[in-house]
């Protein structure tokens, strides 16, 4: 991790020397990758991050597995806690994804999700009452076709106990479920019915693998729940003992959400490194659309104390309100189908390295 830090802060310096005598310094394309993992019932990155938000772009997490996951596996990983794929299981599960890592894709994803393996009693949990039928809402934050694999641990797992593929029983398989919201916000989500076993008590965990037909890129999804009754009610995170937002799952999503001008055009946001007074970051401009992106458009709000400071590969601007813009350039204006451009900045910060809410495509 040192020698990468070192590479992208040279990468940053001698983009910012070219730039100045008007050379382009081009970051590779990449290919796009999906995301998206269970809102409802909450996976444990996703409900750890609603956990972690505060008002500043800091992660202050006050569940104790949450914290003791973000000490572990860093700041990035949660801030795209809907990023836990593989982009070659090809619908493998058993005897490809190791026991003990079913909810960090057997280790195989960009970010490192190792943390969420951790057995232990105290991740926030989804209360649900055994023989219902639940909304299952699970986030289109890039969305594709293919099939949704629910599981369901077996009577007397534990949640202190390891995750193996002998715990889990399929419940359910569901084939491109309607969606709604927009694609690439927090909201925006497919959902569908699943009916519960009877005669279940006591702590589960709910294990989905999102298996894309036109790629083999899967994801996974770890939601820990009791059976004692609830109706979807989350404790164990700021606010516990309430229900989910949005618990119809055909409700509009919410309206601050950052507005993207398709579908197809989605932003992910990293910090490569940082150092006392700033950062390195970088934003991943993804097109999961099958026409070329021809001009693209970024836009978040810094944490409390950060400033943008020399931009490479992209366009900046600022609004009244505190927002950043950054637009394509001439040479990464187009980007091909399922394809990707990345653009990086440095900037100074008194610790709110990540953006306050979302990073999102605007109109360019």
């Amino acid at each position: 991790m040192a020698r990468r830090s070192r590479f992208l802060s040279l990468a940053a310096v001698l983009a910012t020397l070219l730039s100045a005598l008007g050379v382009s310094f081009l970051f590779g394309q990449g290919r796009a990758e999906a995301h998206g993992v269970a809102m409802m019932p909450g996976s444990r990155t996703y409900l750890c991050q609603l956990d972690a938000k505060t008002g500043t772009g800091a992660l202050d997490p006050t569940n104790p597995a949450c914290r003791a996951a973000l000490d572990q596996s860093g700041s990035t990983a949660l801030y795209n806690w809907f990023a836990v794929l593989d982009s070659n299981a090809g619908g493998r599960g058993a005897g490809y994804v190791p026991d003990g890592t079913l909810c960090s894709a057997g280790d195989r994803s960009p970010y490192d999700f190792s943390a969420y393996n951790a057995p232990r009693g105290d991740w926030p949990r989804t209360h649900l009452t055994s023989g219902a039928t639940i909304p299952v809402r699970y986030s289109n934050w890039a969305a594709h076709p293919g099939d949704f694999r629910v599981y369901l641990t077996k009577p007397g797992w534990s949640p202190t106990s390891e995750l193996g593929w002998d715990d889990l029983e399929l419940i359910q398989t569901v084939t491109d479920p309607p969606q709604q919201g927009s694609p690439g916000t927090d909201g925006g989500h497919y959902y569908w019915d699943l009916a519960l076993p009877s005669g279940r008590s006591g702590d589960a965990l709910i294990f989905m693998q999102w298996v894309r037909s036109d790629s083999q890129e899967n994801f996974f999804s770890c939601s820990d729940v009791v059976f004692d009754g609830g109706n979807g009610e989350v404790t164990g995170i700021r606010g516990s003992g309430s229900t989910p937002e949005n618990p119809d799952p055909t409700d509009p999503t919410d309206p601050t959400d950052p507005p993207t001008h398709t579908g197809s055009c989605m932003a992910v946001y990293s910090v490569e490194n940082s150092w006392s007074g700033g950062f390195q970051g970088s934003v991943e401009v993804m097109n999961h659309g099958t026409e070329p992106l021809n001009g693209w458009a970024v836009q978040w709000k810094p944490g409390s104390g950060t400033t943008l400071g020399g931009v490479w590969n992209g366009s900046p601007s600022s609004g009244a309100d505190g927002t950043v813009t950054v637009r394509n350039v001439d040479h990464n204006r187009v980007v091909p189908p399922d394809g990707s451009v990345t653009f990086g900045f440095t900037a100074t910060s008194t610790g709110n390295d990540f953006p306050v809410d979302s990073i999102g495509c605007v109109a360019p």
